[in-house]
């Protein structure tokens, strides 16, 4: 009798724990960058960079990073990390942050964190 159980047993464990190991799906890593102007109003149309600015002598390929967008008509751009992030890693990226329009210009930096939707602002300023 427990023989006949044994198989049913093991295919059930099995199964479960093929599916219970599915559901630790990998969260979204993005940054959301915000421009303001100086009264701290959004500001429509504004290039954004995000880029590393690693000190040599490091020799990884950190141009992988580079994201460049146009604001939208909140004044926000959003760029997604999310295909860079390898999950059980430790820490992501620190990055630059560079915004103008017009004869303003801006710069920031931001903490990615992996598996957060990660947020800045920068002011830009006339020049």
């Amino acid at each position: 009798m427990m023989q006949r159980r044994t198989p049913a047993f093991l295919l059930a464990l099995t199964v479960l724990l093929v599916t219970g190991s599915a559901c630790n799906k990998e969260k979204d890593t993005k940054a959301v960058i915000t421009i303001q102007n100086e009264d701290g109003d959004r500001v429509e149309g504004a290039y954004v960079k995000l880029y590393a600015n690693p000190l040599p002598p490091l020799q990884s390929d950190y141009s992988r990073l580079k994201k460049e967008g146009m604001t939208d008509s909140k004044g926000q751009v959003e760029f997604d990390y999310t295909g860079l992030y390898e999950q059980g890693a430790a820490g992501f990226a620190v990055l630059n942050i560079t915004s103008f329009k017009d004869s303003a210009v801006g710069e920031g930096i931001i903490k990615i964190v992996e598996e957060e939707t990660n947020e800045e602002t920068v002011t830009l300023v006339h020049i």
